[in-house]
């Protein structure tokens, strides 16, 4: 997906911001305190339309689910990126939310999951973000 690569790399030329995901986070209401991950997959292979809605069903099946069986979100979004000739690319993506349980593996496995997303759709990249939340079932 080369908009989150482009996006990516914009921003590491802007400078560099370090979040620390360990740090201490005060949960209210029986909330507590927990790492969340949402990955972004663009569906386009190239410029058109690729990866359909049988297509990503599959992946999470396949490749998702067994990695993380106690639970996940996937909603539909819309992104755009600025490509190599400077033209805007809008791209229909979903994005995948994870809460995280601390267990040991699970940078692996998301990574695995990035791996085998690009791999099996001709993806440039698969946007990570993590971050701290409060979080309650």
């Amino acid at each position: 997906m080369r908009a989150l690569a482009a996006i990516l790399a914009a921003t590491t030329l802007a400078g560099c911001v370090s979040v620390d995901v360990d740090a201490s986070l005060t949960c209210d209401g029986g909330l507590k305190s927990s790492t969340t991950a949402e990955l972004v997959f663009g569906r386009n292979i190239g410029e058109a339309l690729g990866v359909s809605d049988a297509d990503w069903r599959a992946f999470v099946d396949q490749e998702v689910t067994p990695r993380f069986p106690d639970g996940l979100t996937v909603f539909d979004a819309a992104g755009q990126w600025r490509g190599p000739n400077g033209a805007l690319v809008a791209e229909p993506s979903k994005v995948l939310l994870l809460v995280l349980s601390g267990a040991p593996g699970e940078a692996e496995k998301i990574e695995a999951i990035r791996a085998a997303y690009k791999a099996r759709f001709r993806q440039e990249s698969v946007l990570l973000i993590e971050r701290r939340a409060c979080v309650g079932f």
